[in-house]
């Protein structure tokens, strides 16, 4: 019988509505397990961990992704599988700090939340959980996991976690992996599409890391932005690196002040990113000459990466490298699939 942890660090799948305020709070984890009564239903051994107090997905801190993969790391060889149920709002970046911090994963960390609390009644948290413990449990005929990896399950698909990204505050679908294809598709039946996954080497252990460096920012560019902001960012203290979300395929405007702040920028260390404002496609910073002008100016390319996956990996590699071309080597290379590799060939 495989055996699940259930990981629950908060969101609105566990919450309920206060009578005084009208605002949804959460409850004690117990009181979940009692809106799910078909989880006895599982060949499943089912046991839970609970954060306390219950964590609102908008607190999500660094500090709070250590934990939660000491949690993992330290239960790794009781349990087949992993289910995290987390807050919508940045469970992309929580899935993309994992899939990081757990080196050669060989088993499934699914992350699954919902739209609606549990105890309502058209609630989509009973089939998102209930469809996550499956597939955390799931082994093939040589004994392996199923789905090796961090993933995010929602509405019927469970997506690569540092490839997903929020895409609506409203409907169930809410998310989507817009540069890479579903993992699993769950209908009738359960679809894995083994050849998309990653594959870890069983000979070798999983590797936890705890370590981040947040000295990073994300900023967009827009029609108009001054100058004097832009090289306030830039030459801010400690500040080690930037995610820089571009225009269409990694284009920015060709002002000379603004390649002349990103220069200054890259020759002081600092690693700037080009991440696409565009929720498809992958940055080409030669296919324009503006963009041919940012690689100029020392800026790399993010190549079709996530915003939360780039911004979680630039902590990752910081807290392991010194030296900011060690950290630019690592980030045009994927190093858990989280950017395309036929990009690069």
């Amino acid at each position: 019988m495989a055996k699940v942890l259930l990981i629950y660090t908060g969101g609105t799948i566990g919450m309920n509505r206060n009578p005084q305020t009208g605002a949804l709070e959460p409850f004690d984890f117990e009181h979940l397990l009692l809106h799910v009564p078909e989880l006895r239903q599982f060949d499943t051994t089912i046991e839970s961990f609970q954060f306390c107090p219950p964590i609102d997905s908008s607190d999500m801190t660094p500090t709070r992704w250590t934990d939660l993969s000491h949690v993992i790391a330290d239960h790794y060889d009781e349990y087949d599988g992993f289910v995290v149920l987390h807050g919508t709002d940045t469970m992309a970046y929580t899935a993309s700090a994992l899939s990081y911090m757990l080196e050669n994963l060989t088993k499934p960390v699914i992350f699954t939340g919902s739209q609606l609390p549990i105890g309502q009644l058209r609630t989509d948290g009973k089939e998102n959980l209930i469809t996550s413990i499956e597939i955390a449990a799931a082994k093939d005929g040589d004994g392996h996991a199923m789905v090796p990896e961090v993933g995010i399950y929602f509405d019927g698909h469970l997506l690569r976690g540092n490839r997903t990204t929020k895409q609506s505050a409203d409907e169930f679908n809410a998310f989507e992996s817009f540069n890479y294809p579903h993992l699993v598709d769950a209908g009738v039946n359960i679809t894995y599409h083994r050849h998309r996954m990653l594959q870890p080497d069983y000979t070798k252990p999983m590797t936890p890391h705890f370590r981040l460096d947040n000295n990073v920012i994300i900023f967009s560019l827009f029609p108009g932005i001054r100058e004097d902001l832009i090289r306030h960012i830039i030459h801010t203290p400690n500040l080690k690196a930037i995610v820089m979300r571009t225009f269409g395929s990694g284009n920015a405007p060709s002002s000379p002040w603004l390649l002349k702040a990103l220069k200054e920028g890259t020759q002081k260390g600092k690693v700037i990113v080009n991440i696409s404002q565009c929720m498809q496609g992958q940055v080409e910073m030669s296919r324009y000459g503006c963009g041919y002008h940012l690689q100029e100016a020392g800026v790399i390319s993010g190549r079709d990466s996530t915003v939360e996956s780039a911004v979680t990996k630039l902590m990752f590699l910081q807290s392991h490298y010194d030296e900011p071309e060690q950290v630019r080597h690592y980030m045009e290379q994927s190093i858990r699939g989280e950017i395309t590799q036929s990009y690069f060939q």
